[in-house]
């Protein structure tokens, strides 16, 4: 079955090979073209452009179902699809969603900072309120979600939505720190992730045994965490042996991604660091933008969607990713 994204970044890798387009190497780091890189990314590669002109584009995940890009502009309070037409309103206003994914089932779920609540997409278009409270008192602000093997939801509850301006709303923190949650298929809601500076990004391994978490501290203060944490799932519900996958001397690592080879994305201030499942930071697919978050889709899962900024952009890898 033909991919209609997949189809339209095909026909303009053509016209950009006929002399347009943002050419990988065109902004390139040095790292960009290291051995562990080349086995990823086709140096001759072209970064494609889907959209232009949001404020801070954040959330993308693939919808296998209908083959298109649901991702959020958190400042304009919008959600958007990108599809072979193009890009389109998804939803609006979108409470300043930020982080969304696809259940097992297909439906999508997302974080929305302005309400402070994990809520859920049925199939026939109801909102299902997932997480909302933690012990009675309100969430912070959930930012970014994954879902396990077993259907449980996990999530992230930083504070940018009621600290950030354009972002929420201004309010003072009721949880008593920053921390992951775990949402069981039954409703239950649990404390997963002790106290960190700002958690952002969050994702599983391909086999479901390790948890990745970014340390987003930085983005608030000089000498807040720069890091993407790891930690061992025991029994799908209990994380041990905290530990520091990789880290940062400047800027953040955000959004999440993983491919099937265990390779860790995260977006950055340069585009999109890849580590190895060692923790070896293998190099960089860059964007002209900071890119917050980024995510596998298309027909094949090869192709790498980056929210950076303002734009969404799409590259296809050698290698497929996780969807």
């Amino acid at each position: 079955m033909s991919d209609p994204i997949e189809d339209r970044l095909t026909l303009n890798r053509r016209a950009m090979m006929a002399g347009g387009g943002l050419s990988l190497l065109a902004f390139a780091s040095p790292s960009s073209a290291t051995p562990g890189m080349t086995a990823i990314v086709d140096p001759a590669a072209r970064l494609t452009t889907l959209y232009s002109g949001g404020r801070w584009m954040e959330g993308p995940a693939w919808d296998r179902r209908r083959n298109m890009l649901i991702c959020s502009d958190v400042r304009k309070n919008v959600m958007l699809r990108v599809d072979a037409r193009g890009a389109a309103v998804f939803r609006s206003p979108s409470n300043n969603a930020n982080g969304n994914c696809f259940d097992a089932k297909g439906r999508l779920l997302t974080c929305e900072q302005r309400t402070r609540r994990v809520v859920r997409q049925e199939v026939d278009g109801r909102i299902t309120v997932l997480a909302d409270r933690y012990r009675g008192k309100r969430l912070n602000s959930p930012n970014d979600l994954a879902v396990a093997p077993d259907g449980a939801v996990w999530f992230t509850d930083p504070i940018y939505g009621i600290t950030v301006p354009d972002e929420g709303i201004p309010a003072e923190p009721e949880q008593p720190g920053r921390f992951g949650y775990r949402i069981d298929p039954s409703g239950e809601v649990e404390m997963v992730i002790g106290d960190m500076d700002q958690p952002n990004g969050i994702l599983f391994s391909p086999d479901g045994h390790i948890l990745y978490v970014s340390e987003t501290g930085g983005a608030l203060k000089p000498d807040g965490g720069r890091a993407i944490l790891a930690f061992d799932v025991q029994g799908g519900r209990r994380l041990s042996r905290r530990r520091v996958f990789a880290s940062l001397d400047k800027g953040i690592p955000d959004g999440l991604a993983v491919d099937r080879a265990g390779r860790v994305y995260a977006g950055v201030a340069e585009g999109a660091g890849v580590w190895s499942p060692q923790g070896e930071r293998l190099g960089t697919i860059p964007t002209p933008k900071p890119c917050a978050n980024i995510a596998f889709g298309g027909r094949d899962g090869r192709t790498l969607y980056l929210c950076a900024t303002d734009s969404v952009h799409a590259i296809t890898l050698k290698t497929p990713g996780v969807v």
